[in-house]
């Protein structure tokens, strides 16, 4: 009798910690506070998978497409060099190939086969041009611009508990990169549910780190930023080369570099590169400027101001109006050679060409 009356008070006493544990877990979900519940269709998930979509603007000088970017390491052959990219820092090298002429006509051959990255993060191959012409084309809109947010990240990893609607724990996940977290939102069902372990943190364009401590301050934080950058989603590849540039930068090359020479010089439509053929030009660091050729030496002045795309650079050298302009820093190139390219409006330009480097 003892031995029946104790397996029922051992069966009893499962069964109360089998309810609780189930309890446990839902009041883990019912007494999580409402702004830490993440739903589908809501406008915070929808942020959310904004934010973590693939990017496919970065390659734009190849592909010209917003929606998909081509994976490297990948093979290209720019006016007629071919090039290996290994990394996004190479697309500036087709950029110098494309800017050594203005009258010529770009071409960009692409080895195939390669594999392009979707907005969602999935991975398609592509054999030749035409499959990629029908992504690329499937992709443009009216306007160049894409629904990504890039001016945000988050910074991973981060947790979360997936319950459905009857309070049960499905799974407990840790998303460590964009992929896993565009994953998890995205293929949220109308039955499922989900619980962030705040607080997480999200990193502006600047770099600066916020913390965020439930889903309406993600939500206030994501539309407060998320166009706070240019998120560079035109195909114009030429409008942003200085965007880190700055006057010291520009005063170091300058100066340290000796003998610089006029590659390319274009006033009022007019092609002047072989004006100044043979002439050296010398920075220093007080603002004035030597030109020498033959057995002539003459001097003037030159200042630069300003910041990153809006940096002016004034020369003025009374012997050589042709150079004389407040001009526009356009790019600082240093590959093969080291190139000060200097604009302004459509059409006059200036470009000094140094073989130090």
């Amino acid at each position: 009798m003892n031995k029946i009356f104790d397996s029922l008070f051992i069966f009893s006493i499962a069964v109360i910690m089998l309810f609780s544990s189930c309890r446990t877990e839902e009041r883990e979900l019912i007494e999580a506070p409402e702004d830490e519940v993440l739903v589908a269709n809501s406008n915070i998930a929808d942020l959310m998978l904004k934010t973590v979509s693939n990017d496919g603007s970065n390659d734009n000088i190849i592909d010209k497409s917003n929606c998909f970017n081509i994976n490297l390491p990948l093979t290209v052959t720019a006016n007629s060099q071919e090039i290996n990219i290994n990394s996004k820092e190479d697309y500036k090298i087709i950029e110098y190939i494309f800017d050594e002429e203005d009258d010529d006509i770009d071409a960009l051959d692409i080895t195939y086969p390669i594999t392009i990255s979707l907005e969602d993060h999935s991975k398609v191959t592509i054999n030749n041009a035409t499959e990629l012409s029908s992504y690329s084309n499937d992709c443009k809109g009216e306007n160049e611009q894409d629904d990504d947010i890039e001016c945000l990240d988050f910074k991973y990893p981060i947790t979360a508990s997936v319950f459905n609607t009857n309070n049960e724990l499905i799974d407990t996940i840790a998303a460590n990169s964009d992929n896993s977290l565009f994953e998890l939102v995205n293929n949220l069902s109308t039955s499922d549910y989900v619980t962030i372990n705040f607080p997480i943190t999200v990193i502006l364009f600047d770099e600066t780190e916020l913390s965020i401590n439930n889903l309406v301050e993600l939500e206030t934080t994501i539309e407060t930023y998320n166009n706070d950058c240019d998120e560079d989603d035109d195909y114009d590849y030429n409008d942003d080369d200085c965007d880190d540039c700055d006057p010291n930068q520009l005063t170091n090359v300058l100066t340290t570099c000796a003998d610089w020479t006029v590659d390319k010089l274009e006033r009022d439509s007019n092609d002047l590169d072989n004006e100044y053929a043979g002439y050296k030009f010398n920075f220093f660091t007080d603002g004035s400027l030597s030109v020498s050729w033959a057995s002539t030496t003459v001097f003037g002045t030159w200042t630069a101001s300003g910041i990153a795309n809006g940096i002016t650079v004034t020369i003025n050298v009374p012997s050589l109006p042709y150079c004389n302009n407040d001009w526009i820093l356009h790019e600082i190139s240093k590959y093969s050679e080291t190139k000060i390219d200097l604009r302004v409006g459509g059409d006059d330009r200036l470009r000094y060409d140094n073989g130090c480097n």
